[in-house]
C-alpha cells in the first residue's frame, strides 16, 4: 500500500483574529489556497472562542464539522437545530446557516467545499496504551472516492505513530500528520502508541474526495 505522509509542526500554523477570538489554520487544501478568498477544497483549523456570545462567519457552499476540545459550547443554528457540546463532542452544519455560539471554548474545525465529504473522531489513550487505528477504505458499497486524506491532530500528550514505514513518527500537542491515499486501496491501519505519563488525546479527521 502506498501513501503520502506529511508532518505539520506547531510552528507551521497560521493564527489570525476573527470576531470572537483567534483561529489557527492547521492545514488547507490545496496548499496554496487562501482562506480569506474562500478558494479552498477543505481546511482544518482550531479556534479559541474568547467571548461568551459570538456569530460564526458566513461560509456559503461550505459544510462544517466542529468538535469542542476544551470547555462547553452551545450552538444555535437559526431555523435548524441546536447543539450542546462538551469536550470531544461534535456537531455538523452548513456554513450558510446563521449560527450563534455561547461559551468560551477551544474547538477543532473541518470545512469542506462541494464535492468533498468528511468526518471527525476523538480518540483517547491511557498512558502507555497502544491502539490499532483503522484507516478508511477507498472502496465502499455505494461510492468510490478518488482520494482519501486522514489527519491525526494531537490535543494532549505525546504519541508515536507506526505507519509501516521504517521510522516511527512522534507528535506532541498541537502537531499533526496528514496521510493521503489514492487509487483502489484496501483497508489498512496504523499502530499508535501513547508515549506520555498523562492521558493522550487526538482528533482524527477523514476527508473523502468525491469529485
Amino acid at each position: 500500500m502506498s501513501y503520502n505522509v506529511e508532518i505539520i509542526k506547531e510552528n507551521q500554523h497560521k493564527t489570525s483574529e476573527w470576531s470572537g477570538g483567534t483561529t489557527t489554520q492547521l492545514y488547507i487544501f490545496p496548499e496554496d489556497s487562501l482562506y480569506s478568498e474562500r478558494k479552498f477544497k477543505w481546511r482544518l483549523s482550531s479556534a479559541k472562542v474568547e467571548v461568551e456570545k459570538s456569530t460564526f462567519t458566513s461560509l456559503p457552499g461550505i459544510s462544517r464539522h466542529i468538535m469542542v476540545l476544551e470547555g462547553e459550547l452551545f450552538l444555535e443554528h437559526e431555523g435548524h437545530h441546536n447543539a450542546a457540546l462538551k469536550a470531544l463532542q461534535q456537531d455538523s452544519f452548513s456554513g450558510d446557516w446563521t449560527t450563534i455560539s455561547f461559551g468560551k471554548v477551544t474547538d477543532f474545525n473541518l470545512m469542506l467545499a462541494q464535492g468533498y465529504k468528511g468526518e471527525l473522531e476523538a480518540i483517547s489513550f491511557n498512558s502507555g496504551e497502544v491502539k490499532d487505528i483503522l484507516l478508511n477504505s477507498n472502496v465502499s458499497d455505494t461510492e468510490v472516492f478518488s482520494q482519501i486524506t486522514e489527519a491525526f491532530y494531537v490535543v494532549q500528550g505525546y504519541i508515536e505513530i507506526d505507519t509501516g514505514l521504517k521510522k516511527k513518527i512522534g507528535l506532541s500537542k498541537g502537531e499533526l500528520i496528514i496521510v493521503t491515499r489514492t487509487g483502489q486501496e484496501i483497508i489498512s491501519e496504523f499502530k499508535i502508541h501513547s508515549n506520555s505519563k498523562e492521558e493522550s488525546k487526538m482528533v482524527k479527521a477523514s476527508i473523502f474526495y468525491c469529485e
